[in-house]
């Protein structure tokens, strides 16, 4: 790089040597490079913290729509086709709601029964 000649490659060359010999310059790009160091760390560990959140989200989805599946199975095996209100209100339940349900079907006479609780 010495024997370039083009004056701004030289004049940044200059520069370069003049920062380099600077220790409180030398001191502030370290300390720049190391933040941002720690900015690609932090970031990276957020997209991944990120997709697992995302992850086990989808799990508890699953797991919610299967406890949802398996209601409306028993269900519509002891008590026939659910009208729409029961069908709401087990699409919109929570898991505790629904595994309360799932335990209790065969004790149900009714489905205001077993909804009632």
């Amino acid at each position: 790089m010495a024997a370039v000649t083009h004056e701004p490659v030289q004049q940044a060359m200059h520069r370069i040597r003049q920062l380099s010999a600077d220790e409180e310059a030398r001191r502030l790009a370290f300390v720049r490079e190391r933040a941002l160091h720690d900015e690609v760390s932090f970031l990276n560990e957020a997209k991944r913290e990120g997709r697992e959140e995302g992850r086990e989200e989808g799990r508890e989805e699953g797991r919610l729509e299967e406890a949802r599946d398996l209601l409306r199975a028993q269900l519509g095996a002891k008590f026939g086709e659910l009208p729409d209100a029961v069908a709401h209100q087990i699409a919109t339940a929570d898991h505790p709601t629904l595994r309360g349900w799932i335990g209790n079907v065969l004790f149900a006479d009714s489905l205001d029964a077993l909804f009632k609780h």
